[in-house]
């Protein structure tokens, strides 16, 4: 090898050792600013022993950090419009007081039932469940609720699949098929059934039938309006971090369907579909995929 080569050898591992560190402290930053401690357990990838498929439309949609952040507040908006299901919340969540415990919590949860294994899934699955046990109660209006109720965790359930796929077709990395489209649906099913749920649909026309199906029953509430207010707000953090959870509110109010916007009384504003956020958003979901890779699938 020449000295010309060598010294270029010398320059490229040097450089990938100083990437490598960018990455891992960029990594670390932004775990931290989520509230997650600890590096991620590493995936299950013998498809005998995984929860979910190892080659799965879950893996492929949920290692998207970027589009999952912005689903899953969509989500959250979209879920507190069903009184039942918000009364649960005000009642028994300590949201206001642990919002980070809180999204860690769900982080945990996703992450397990999408690469853990099927001892890992079912341990924390039963958790949960046990833990839905113990929140019931009757509504300020007098209507009894219990979170294990198969058709509350359904409209969870339908919410969270719904926003998580619109989320990452409008800014995830690549571009699904229909038939992956109705995959990821079938593949979540499993979860919910799971957690308690019943008949839960496995298409997405199923899926987009069923949450039509919910909009009687739907309706913003006192506790709707505080956790609103709460979820717009945001928890503060450096000037980045409170720009970046601006863009994912903005992002995901997007999302959301005409009409559900309208009962949450968040009419269409002009840089939320605008010229603005939609860069924004975009631009915040690779930054993320360039700082977490995602898992690697089978």
């Amino acid at each position: 090898m020449s000295e010309r080569e060598s010294l270029r050898d010398i320059g490229r591992r040097g450089t990938t050792v100083v990437a490598s560190y960018l990455r891992a402290r960029a990594q670390r930053r932004v775990r931290a600013a989520m509230g997650l401690r600890g590096d991620p357990p590493p995936p299950c990838l013998d498809p005998a022993l995984a929860y979910a498929p190892v080659d799965g439309v879950m893996r492929l949609i949920h290692a998207d950090l970027g589009s999952m952040l912005i689903g899953g507040m969509a989500s959250l908006l979209y879920q507190l419009l069903h009184p039942l299901a918000m009364a649960g919340v005000d009642q028994h969540s300590r949201y206001r007081d642990e919002p980070l415990r809180r999204l860690e919590n769900t982080a945990l949860f996703i992450g397990t039932t999408t690469y853990g294994s099927k001892a890992d899934a079912y341990l924390l699955i039963e958790r949960v469940k046990a833990m839905h046990l113990g929140v019931e109660g009757v509504t300020a209006d007098g209507q009894p609720y219990r979170a294990s109720d198969p058709h509350l965790l359904e409209w969870v359930h339908c919410c969270e699949v719904a926003m998580f796929l619109a989320a990452y077709e409008r800014f995830g990395a690549t571009t699904l098929s229909d038939e992956q489209r109705d995959g990821y649906v079938r593949e979540m099913s499993q979860v919910g059934h799971d957690l308690g749920a019943r008949d839960l649909p496995v298409t997405v026309a199923e899926l987009h039938e069923r949450l039509v199906g919910f909009l009687p029953e739907l309706r913003l509430t006192r506790a709707g309006k505080e956790t609103r207010r709460f979820v717009l707000r945001g928890v503060g953090g450096s000037p980045i971090q409170k720009s970046g959870y601006r863009t994912i509110v903005a992002a995901s109010v997007g999302l959301l369907p005409p009409e559900i916007r309208a009962l949450i009384e968040l009419p269409a504003l002009p840089l939320v579909d605008g010229a603005l956020i939609a860069p924004a958003a975009f631009a915040l979901s690779e930054t993320m995929r360039l700082a977490l890779p995602p898992i690697p699938s089978a």
